[in-house]
């Protein structure tokens, strides 16, 4: 693994003598098949970009090559993933998932591997120097969920994973809900792998109050917990009559999605009128146009691959991001890990077509946000369902950059 990492930083590639010929090899990676979270969507995403950039001449004239791998979301898989990417000559790790930041980004650096436009679901992505994200992370949208039920809600409860990722949800809600004058949100956690949530929708109901607030973020299991929190019920003090929760919902995205209101009853389901925040524009909204005729052409029929996915539209925007810091770099630069990161350390104004502000990871493009270091975009987007469908509740995007920067100042 060692002599692979050091051909990579001095030029060369598989395919070529000094990293201007042959394929440009990525990986990503992401759990599947596993009881907790999966997100076999973002590697079948990078597979079809592959096919549409290499339909059109290939990146720079060069091959995409895409590597995927399985973290089976745990410390050891995320581990395995890293070195793979090193033995295989990957130049990037590129829009991929993980929950075990510390796995994986202790064997990226030192094989001088960049890591673009990872989910940003755990601190390690904001921190590592060789990690180029693309949105805000959990964080971001935490914040964000804050802001947007502060305006609606006199109490909110948050019922999130007993995780070491869960840990920040509350801090950063928290963050959102003061900056409206808002008092901290109840933080319910429960286990990860959960599969009865009677016990948490009680206590998140409390006292059952019409101003009250639900938010959840448990991945997966989002849906099962609201189907479970609609049907439970409290008696009524005064008249002694059964009565169901009268509080508002509210999630993130990643936790809910299209194809989970699909799957629970579209119009009907127990999501139906709850609050979204999310990183990216609506499913709905055109500037997709471009990701779903690619998956339509090159991935139809792949049930892997849903347009409506957050890490599938993660994925996407890493890609895109990707294509553009290599074009700029020309056709006669070398491709390597080492010039790759040269070049994404100087990247600026990055277009993803309006899927997110234009990215940049010079120092002066990243927010003044303590143990978050390379976080450079803090903005997110209000949506709701309405008629089972995510459609947005405010246009256009959110900077809750300032939000971020108070919550660890």
């Amino acid at each position: 693994m060692a002599g692979v990492a050091l051909l990579a930083g001095c030029g060369t590639l598989p395919g070529g003598t000094d990293g201007t010929t042959g394929p440009i090899v990525v990986m990503t990676w992401a759990p599947q098949n596993t009881n907790a979270t999966n997100m076999p969507g973002m590697p079948a995403m990078a597979k079809t970009y592959a096919k549409y950039v290499n339909a059109r001449g290939g990146i720079g004239g060069r091959e995409l090559k895409v590597i995927t791998c399985n973290d089976h979301n745990n410390s050891l898989g995320a581990g395995d993933c890293a070195e793979r990417a090193a033995e295989e000559g990957a130049v990037a790790v590129v829009g991929s998932y993980s929950q075990y930041g510390a796995a994986f980004t202790s064997t990226l650096e030192a094989e001088g591997i960049p890591y673009l436009g990872g989910y940003g679901i755990t601190r390690d992505e904001f921190e590592s120097p060789l990690s180029y994200p693309i949105n805000g992370g959990l964080p971001a949208l935490m914040a964000g969920a804050g802001r947007q039920l502060a305006g609606k809600c006199d109490k909110v409860s948050l019922i999130r994973p007993d995780t070491a990722a869960g840990d920040i949800f509350a801090h950063f809600l928290d963050a959102g809900l003061r900056d409206a004058g808002r008092t901290s949100a109840a933080d319910l956690r429960t286990a990860e792998d959960a599969t009865d949530y009677n016990t948490v929708s009680r206590q998140a109901i409390g006292a059952n109050k019409p101003g009250d607030c639900v938010s959840a973020a448990l991945g997966d299991k989002t849906a099962t917990f609201f189907d479970a929190f609609r049907r439970t019920t409290t008696t009524d003090p005064v008249t002694g009559v059964e009565q169901g929760p009268k509080a508002r919902i509210a999630s993130v995205l990643g936790s809910v999605q299209q194809s989970t209101l699909d799957s629970t009853g579209g119009a009907n389901s127990p999501l139906e009128g709850a609050y979204i925040t999310g990183w990216y524009p609506p499913a709905s909204d055109t500037r997709w146009a471009l990701m779903r005729n690619t998956i339509k052409r090159y991935a139809f029929g792949d049930n892997d691959l849903d347009p409506n996915d957050p890490g599938v539209q993660t994925t996407w925007i890493a890609y895109t991001a990707l294509t553009a810091v290599i074009e700029k770099m020309g056709k006669d630069q070398a491709i390597t890990a080492t010039t790759l990161k040269r070049a994404l350390d100087a990247a600026h104004n990055v277009s993803t077509d309006g899927l997110t502000p234009a990215l940049g990871w010079r120092e002066q493009d990243a927010a003044a946000v303590m143990e978050q270091p390379r976080l450079v975009n803090g903005w997110v987007t209000f949506q709701k369902v309405e008629n089972g469908r995510l459609v947005a509740a405010r246009k256009g995007f959110v900077d809750v950059t300032k939000t971020l920067e108070d919550a660890t100042g």
